[in-house]
């Protein structure tokens, strides 16, 4: 399923290194704004930085078309995170945004993903903006 923020779906997303999308979204960024965390699907990507969540949907064969979006902090409305349970064989958690234009977000995080770290993220850029 693409990574975007025209219809509601559900991502697993694994962590990668921020230098894996940094020569991805270099053009994108503006003065100060720099990438926090990234993730993976099998190939798309989600890029969270310290202004908005940025989404990259790998399109064709080759991968070579992408399509960018992005949706800044000030647009979410609210947002929950789901923590993994006691002793899961797999710590999936999840993440729910709600933007202003009422499309709702659900990122499902594969394996150790620190949740209440991107939960504080948004809550300080959200609430700051």
């Amino acid at each position: 399923m693409a990574v975007n923020f025209n219809q509601n779906s559900a991502w697993n997303l694994k962590p990668i290194s921020t230098d894996a999308v940094r020569n991805e979204v270099a053009g994108l960024l503006i003065n100060d704004e720099e990438i926090v965390m990234a993730f993976q699907t099998i190939r798309d990507q989600l890029i969270f930085t310290n202004k908005r969540i940025i989404a990259i949907d790998v399109q064709g064969l080759t991968g070579k078309r992408k399509s960018f979006s992005t949706m800044p902090y000030s647009k979410i409305q609210y947002f929950s995170i789901q923590t993994p349970g006691f002793a899961e064989f797999i710590p999936d958690s999840e993440l729910f945004i709600m933007f202003s234009n009422t499309f709702t977000a659900r990122f499902e995080f594969k394996g150790n993903v620190d949740i209440g770290r991107i939960g504080r993220m948004i809550s300080e850029y959200v609430l700051e903006s």
